[in-house]
C-alpha cells in the first residue's frame, strides 16, 4: 500500500507494479488516473477521518508512508491514524525528512545524531517518526524511516527559479545541502519494505557533496541559463520568503553508509553532476 501518491509515490507504483500488487491510497477522485496509469489500484481514503479507515485494514502486508502531515500544529495524526487501521501491516517505510536535524552549521554525521527540529513542519514529522517507533517497539511492526533531502529529477529541477533570477547566498554565507533523485528514492524506499531493519533510520541520500549555491550553479550551467544572482545573508532573508528562507537557511552534510552497507542500495545516479551531464539541457524550455 501507497500512502501519498504524489510524486515518488507513483514511480514507485511504476517501479514496482510488475511484481507487486499496489494500492494507492488517494484523498481526491481526480487523482485516481494517475495512480491506475501507475499500474496500481486506487482507493479513495482521507487520513484526517479516522473512522473511515477501517477498510483498509489488512490491505496490505507492506505499507510505503509518503503522505506528508498536516500543514497546522506540531503533531502528526494522520500517521498514528494510519497506523490503527492497518495494525494488520507486517512492515512500514516512512519518508521523513532531513529538516528534522535542522541547522547544523555544515556538519557531517551518520544516523545517531539526535534530532533538533526548528520550525513546525519538522516538527510535525518527528512526530510522525516516534509513532511509528512505538508501534514498531511493541513488536506490532517492522518500521523503517528514511530520512530525505532534497529530491530531484527532470521534472524536479529550480529552473523556474533560476529563470525568475531568484537570489542565493554568497559562497562565504552559504549552506551545505544533500540530494536525491527520485527514481533513486523509490528504489531505496522498495528495499526498505523487503529488508529494512526494524526501528532503524537511514539516510536516503546521494554521494554529492554540495553547496546551495553551486546547485543553483550547476543547474543552470547544464541548461544554458544565468546562474543566480548571489547576496549576503542578511540582504537574502529579507529578499525570500520565511518559507523559502527556512530551506536555505540549514547546512548540514549527512552521511549515507548505512544506505550503502545495511541496505545494499546502488544507487543510479550516485551524485547531481552525473546525472546533470547525462540529462543537462533535455528539459530546458
Amino acid at each position: 500500500m501507497v500512502l501519498g501518491c504524489g510524486d515518488v509515490g507513483l514511480r514507485f507504483s511504476r517501479m514496482y507494479a510488475g511484481r507487486l500488487r499496489i494500492v494507492g491510497i488517494v484523498r481526491r477522485d481526480e487523482a485516481r488516473d494517475a495512480v491506475r496509469a501507475a499500474g496500481a489500484l486506487p482507493l479513495r481514503a482521507d487520513l484526517d477521518a479516522r473512522r473511515g479507515l477501517r477498510r483498509l485494514a489488512g490491505l496490505a502486508p507492506r505499507v510505503l508512508h509518503s503522505a506528508p502531515p498536516p500543514t497546522e500544529g506540531r503533531d502528526d495524526p494522520r500517521t498514528r491514524h494510519a497506523l490503527v487501521a492497518m495494525h494488520r501491516a507486517q512492515a512500514w517505510v516512512y519518508l521523513s525528512t532531513t529538516g528534522v536535524y535542522g541547522d547544523c552549521a555544515g556538519a557531517r554525521f551518520d544516523e545517531t545524531r539526535a534530532v533538533a527540529p526548528r520550525n513546525d513542519r519538522a516538527v510535525r514529522r518527528v512526530a510522525a517518526e516516534r509513532a511509528l517507533r512505538r508501534r514498531a517497539a511493541r513488536g506490532a511492526v517492522r518500521a523503517t524511516v528514511l530520512r530525505v533531502p532534497g529530491i530531484y529529477a527532470a521534472e524536479r529541477l529550480p529552473l523556474e527559479r533560476l529563470q525568475r533570477g531568484t537570489p542565493a547566498l554568497v559562497d562565504a554565507d552559504d549552506v551545505h545541502t544533500n540530494h536525491i533523485h527520485a527514481d533513486d528514492l523509490a528504489r531505496i524506499a522498495f528495499v526498505a519494505l523487503m529488508r529494512g531493519h526494524s526501528q532503524r533510520t537511514v539516510h536516503a541520500v546521494d554521494d554529492s557533496s554540495m553547496r546551495m549555491g553551486e546547485y543553483f550553479d550547476a543547474v543552470a550551467r547544464a541548461y544554458g541559463l544565468p546562474p543566480p544572482p548571489r547576496l549576503p545573508r542578511d540582504a537574502l532573508r529579507a529578499a525570500v520568503s520565511p518559507m523559502l528562507w527556512s530551506f536555505m537557511s540549514e547546512s548540514r552534510r549527512l552521511d549515507n553508509r548505512r544506505l550503502r552497507r545495511e541496505l545494499r542500495v546502488r544507487l543510479r545516479w550516485p551524485t547531481v553532476d552525473a546525472f546533470l551531464q547525462a540529462h543537462g539541457g533535455s528539459t530546458a524550455s
